[in-house]
């Protein structure tokens, strides 16, 4: 059975720790904060991005929507895209979602680490659900998950293991010059349109907003970049 994990914060501190167990090279890009979809907090924010995650409430105005997605089922060994059937793991799976789609040569991981032995257990040409069902079998990362929700970088606690969680992550990332939004509880891939690596933080951020506009009284939505390390 897929189980439940408790839920992963929106905190670059502690994400970037995260992923540093999980075997990716933090010394080259890190998660950031990103403080809104302005053109003065993308102007702080080292450029090009590998990759946008965003969290944002799950709404019933945010749900009427869901139906209305262009999905691209039929990726073939397009784009990496996994299912989500643990509950509360969309962290992890936003996580991997970014990781596993970022632009050369940030996706060599460290060897024998975590990131890399999962990469070749789980190539593109698997479908979401065997990538699921590996994930789901998979005890290291469990652990490392659960780690990263008990740390005392945690801004608050985790509360229970059965505490209701209205919020999600989903990945904004950029392959063969096309925006892609990946989340875990779709069937595929949502295609918005044309970006470039370049280009990518402020062509994500235009995503944000619709979002942000289906539900503007909402203030549930942060947003983190996997940007180059360096002072802004």
């Amino acid at each position: 059975m897929p189980g439940k994990w408790f839920p992963l914060e929106s905190n670059p501190q502690l994400i970037n720790n995260y992923i540093a167990k999980l075997g990716f090279d933090t010394s080259l890009y890190e998660f950031v904060d990103v403080f809104s979809t302005d053109d003065w907090a993308m102007d702080m924010i080292p450029q090009p991005v590998a990759a946008v995650i965003m969290l944002y409430p799950l709404s019933d105005k945010q749900e009427a929507f869901r139906s209305q997605d262009n999905l691209c089922t039929d990726m073939g060994e397009d784009v990496w895209f996994i299912k989500q059937r643990i509950g509360n793991a969309c962290g992890t799976i936003g996580l991997l979602h970014s990781l596993l789609n970022a632009p050369a040569p940030l996706d060599t991981f460290q060897p024998d680490s975590w990131l890399q032995t999962f990469q070749k257990e789980c190539p593109k040409s698997l479908t979401p659900i065997q990538k699921a069902e590996r994930l789901e079998a998979d005890q290291q990362v469990a652990k490392l998950h659960d780690q990263a929700t008990s740390s005392e970088e945690n801004a608050t606690s985790r509360g229970n293991i059965d505490d209701k969680v209205d919020t999600h992550f989903i990945a904004l990332v950029c392959h063969k010059n096309q925006l892609y939004e990946l989340d875990g509880r779709k069937d595929g891939p949502v295609l918005h349109g044309p970006t470039t690596q370049a280009t990518l933080l402020k062509d994500a951020c235009q995503v944000v907003k619709k979002f942000m506009a289906r539900d503007p009284e909402e203030i549930k939505f942060t947003i983190l970049a996997l940007a180059p390390k360096g002072s802004s």
